[in-house]
């Protein structure tokens, strides 16, 4: 039989885990059912209200049936698909291994703690795979120089915005303006300038918050897909504002 203690040290852990699934790029069902799976390894129904910003969460236990009520803000993390699929492989094994909560505290910790990808190496690569989305959509390899330049710097630009706890939609029309403003360089050149232009904001477009709201839509949690979905729009808007900043500074270039 569980103490109130014991409950409740449950109740906080399925509530930070669910938490950092969410604010990791999660989307709503696979939260609740592996918030569940775990419930299920301790022996306790798990009720989880997810919201975009917070979730409130309810455990109760199958025995005494005492319940548990805690409340959490979801933090804002960068998107990590390891992460997702490390803590899901978590409450499969806190099921199958019947692991303590000692011992699940710890294994989470440590796939929280792990070292993340150096933020050049992720420059780089993104320099390249904007460089890529240029030679897709019809680029030579000069415009492909640039856009790849030009990622880099908006992107280094956003960076360090994000380090300063910028407000993400100044961050995403200042790095599409500086990007696109890059690109644009382009035009001096008898080269693909369009192209060049238009793909040196892709980096910015937000693929995942807008697949995780049609998912969570589609699955039933429409407060939660709906408010991602117009997140993600807002975020798509302000590129727009960012790149129109440029185009009619270079309007008559492009004329």
């Amino acid at each position: 039989m569980k103490t109130s203690e014991s409950l409740l040290s449950i109740g906080k852990f399925i509530a930070e885990y669910s938490a950092h699934l969410m604010g990791a790029g999660v989307h709503t069902s696979r939260v609740v059912r592996n918030s569940k799976r775990i419930g299920e390894a301790f022996n306790v129904n798990v009720k989880l209200g997810v919201f975009h910003k917070n979730i409130i969460l309810t455990i109760i236990d199958k025995e005494t049936h005492e319940a548990c009520n805690e409340v959490i803000d979801i933090p804002a993390h960068p998107i990590s698909f390891e992460h997702n699929s490390e803590l899901s492989a978590l409450s499969w094994e806190a099921l199958d291994k019947h692991l303590s909560l000692e011992e699940l505290t710890e294994k989470y910790n440590k796939i929280i703690s792990a070292p993340k990808i150096h933020p050049l190496f992720v420059l780089i690569l993104v320099g390249f795979a904007n460089a890529s989305f240029c030679k897709l959509f019809g680029g030579d390899l000069c415009s492909m120089g640039i856009v790849f330049s030009a990622t880099i710097t908006g992107f280094f630009l956003k960076q360090q915005m994000q380090k300063k706890k910028i407000n993400h939609y100044i961050t995403f029309i200042v790095s599409a303006f500086v990007a696109s403003l890059c690109a644009s360089t382009a035009l001096i050149f008898d080269t693909t300038s369009e192209i060049a232009m238009a793909t040196s904001v892709l980096y910015l477009v937000p693929g995942v918050p807008l697949i995780n709201g049609v998912i969570d839509v589609v699955e039933g949690y429409v407060l939660t897909g709906f408010a991602r979905l117009t997140e993600a729009s807002l975020l798509i808007v302000s590129i727009a504002i960012g790149l129109s900043f440029t185009l009619l500074m270079v309007k008559n270039s492009l004329i």
